[in-house]
């Protein structure tokens, strides 16, 4: 591939990582970048070529399909792949045409010969005939409905339109449906938290709208204001602050509390808590089944001058084997990550419906179990990275049930509210007609409304 940038190179090494082996881009392409030995701007082209491409995969598809009259499906992976690439480039960008072209031509001649090339040339260039917004149109005549438009159109699954749009309409917000579906395809601003008691934002940075911890930098790499605070300034998304903020400052802190992470990879919750349980005078544990992740945990947390255990088992399992035994539980549980799809695009590909009923299972017995783990009167934090009703209010409502009076929900909403000591715009449930319960108190964060992740807070305290 010695005729292609090295830029356009390693996004399409990334792409297919992404594709054949189901690896993570924001894990893959910062070392990739690194091995590469790319300069910034060249770095930049990578990361845009990169995250860009991912996000508008099912548009561009959808373009494919036209351009080459045959399914996007059909076409060889990395010859799709090399197409996609070269799509972004044509609709998406400033990059040249015969840059676009000529490069993405040489990367499916050297991944599977002269013929895939001739293919990739004659496509490209039939895409480069036309504008932008004349694929879009054509994209919007082959959808059968209006969801499968704005899929089409803002490049997600007809089932991820449909779950927003749920989710929204639980609020009444069903209107900002399109802003959400657009708001998943802007690159994110770079968040950072200072750890609290332990690091100061840079007087040149910018505070966060929410988080008490939270930052911006005015320019430069994040990496030297992490390398210089050893480790106790990080990279974090203002939602991921406040989903441990909630459950460290919901209630104020009693000298002694014990509490546990139960779900604590990556580990980036988890140094929140353990510099506010150091402040505090509580004790943390955390618990990650993966080793991997494990270890990442430890990492996090190192630059905590405080002792916490993190432990390597089935968080139901250690939970059950614990009752009464903390104060505070954080169950950020495994879920389908629908609201990060911004950082994480490719996730949009991965999952299905068919996943969601086995998640769903797994959220409830996480969360069951931290009840049977909580003292009378402690509080359970549960978090997802996804708004899916399924996984949110869903498994929330089963485990009330499961506990009848033993649970109590807490105001959320309000909690989250002290904590930025200003109004977040979190509006109540939608009633259905002829209901009396209590709404739930659960907090949504949105990113097309707060600028964060579309993380869900909810607070369960034990009677």
């Amino acid at each position: 591939m010695s005729a292609v940038q090295p830029a356009r190179i390693v996004a399409y090494e990334t792409l297919r990582a992404v594709h054949e082996s189901d690896a993570y881009a924001n894990l893959l392409l910062p070392r990739a970048i690194e091995r590469a030995g790319l300069n910034t701007a060249d770095a930049g082209l990578a990361t845009e070529l990169t995250y860009g491409t991912l996000r508008r995969q099912g548009t561009y598809d959808a373009i494919i399909t036209v351009a080459a009259d045959r399914a996007a499906a059909d076409i060889d992976p990395p010859v799709r792949d090399a197409l996609r690439l070269g799509v972004h480039q044509l609709l998406s960008t400033r990059v040249a045409s015969h840059a676009a072209v000529n490069e993405s031509v040489q990367l499916a001649r050297d991944a599977a010969g002269r013929g895939a090339a001739g293919f990739v040339n004659a496509v490209l260039r039939r895409v480069s005939r036309d504008t932008p917004e004349e694929w879009m149109a054509r994209v919007e005549q082959q959808a059968r409905s209006d969801d499968e438009r704005l899929g089409l159109t803002t490049s997600h699954p007809v089932w991820v339109v449909r779950a927003f749009r749920r989710a929204l309409a639980a609020e009444g917000r069903a209107d900002e449906l399109s802003a959400l579906l657009e708001s998943d395809n802007a690159s994110p601003s770079v968040t950072m938290a200072a750890l609290p008691g332990l690091a100061e934002a840079p007087a040149d940075a910018r505070r966060t709208p929410f988080s008490p911890i939270g930052f911006r930098l005015g320019g430069g790499d994040p990496e030297g204001a992490i390398v210089a605070s050893q480790g106790r300034v990080r990279v974090q998304d203002e939602g991921s602050q406040l989903a441990a903020l909630a459950l460290s400052r919901a209630v104020p802190v009693r000298d002694g509390e014990r509490w546990l992470d139960l779900c604590a990879g990556p580990g980036g919750k988890t140094a929140i808590l353990a510099a506010e349980a150091l402040a505090g005078g509580a004790h943390l544990d955390a618990n990650e089944i993966s080793p991997t992740r494990a270890g990442l945990v430890r990492r996090s947390i190192a630059g905590v001058p405080a002792e916490v255990d993190v432990w390597e088992e089935d968080g139901r399992a250690l939970a059950s084997e614990n009752p009464g035994r903390y104060d505070r539980i954080l169950v950020d549980a495994p879920c389908t990550g629908l609201g990060a799809l911004r950082r994480r695009p490719e996730a949009r590909w991965r999952k299905s419906p068919a996943d969601v009923p086995e998640l769903t299972q797994l959220q409830r017995e996480l969360l069951e179990s931290a009840v049977v783990a909580l003292r009378p009167g402690g509080i359970v934090a549960y978090v997802t990275c996804s708004p899916h009703l399924a996984e949110t209010a869903g498994v929330v409502a089963e485990v009330r049930r499961s506990f009848g009076d033993q649970l109590e929900e807490l105001d959320t909403r309000e909690v989250l509210r002290r904590v930025a000591e200003r109004d977040i715009d979190l509006p109540e449930p939608v009633r259905a007609p002829g209901e009396t319960a209590a709404p739930s108190g659960r907090a949504q964060l949105w990113p097309h409304r707060h600028g964060t992740d579309a993380m869900s807070i909810t607070l369960l305290r034990r009677r």
